[in-house]
């Protein structure tokens, strides 16, 4: 069983709102995200790394991990799972696919009262309703631009701010001293 602050967790939701600013919360989230012994290998210099760009977080396995985990605490992760969607949409090459996937994230995120909607003005939701009539790779492009400018300029600077991320990064610095020491001896 999962422990949080020394209590038991039954439920992810529950760990979710017991520990979401706490490092061992986040923590055990990541580690199910993106394994234990994967999670191991990250660097004090990668996790530093995230820090210098939003591109470099989103292009970093553990980083993408780490920011989706955040937006979760903040109950505010359909913007990077839209801007997922829209980067594995952008890969598909088969027409009919590219109709099936193109309706799916239009109903999950980009239709009004959709139940993952993200912020996007009547525009751009209108331009990306046209788009649909016939997909293309592009169909998203606007929206998915200003998702991806939202969150460089409100959520990333959080995230870089955040108790989770800089926890991450002392734990990372403080197990790069150890492992330093030990062969030093």
């Amino acid at each position: 069983m999962i422990e949080c602050n020394g209590k038991p967790v039954k439920n992810k939701l529950k760990l979710s709102h017991q520990c979401a600013n706490s490092f061992l919360g986040y923590m055990l989230e990541l580690s199910e995200t993106v394994g234990k012994s994967t999670w191991q290998q990250i660097s004090t210099d990668d996790v530093r790394h995230w820090s210098e760009s939003f591109d470099a977080l989103l292009s970093h396995e553990h980083g993408l991990a780490a920011f989706r985990e955040f937006l979760k605490t903040e109950f505010s992760d359909e913007n990077i799972e839209f801007w997922m969607a829209c980067e594995d949409y952008k890969k598909i090459t088969p027409p009919a696919k590219l109709v099936t996937k193109a309706n799916t994230i239009y109903d999950e995120f980009i239709n009004v009262q959709a139940p993952r909607e993200i912020n996007i003005d009547f525009h751009t939701r209108e331009v990306t309703k046209q788009n649909l009539k016939e997909p293309s790779p592009s169909s998203f492009s606007e929206a998915q631009a200003i998702v991806y400018s939202l969150m460089e300029k409100d959520c990333y600077p959080r995230f870089i701010r955040s108790k989770m991320y800089t926890d991450l990064l002392n734990q990372k610095q403080t197990e790069c001293h150890i492992k330093s020491d030990l062969y030093s001896e």
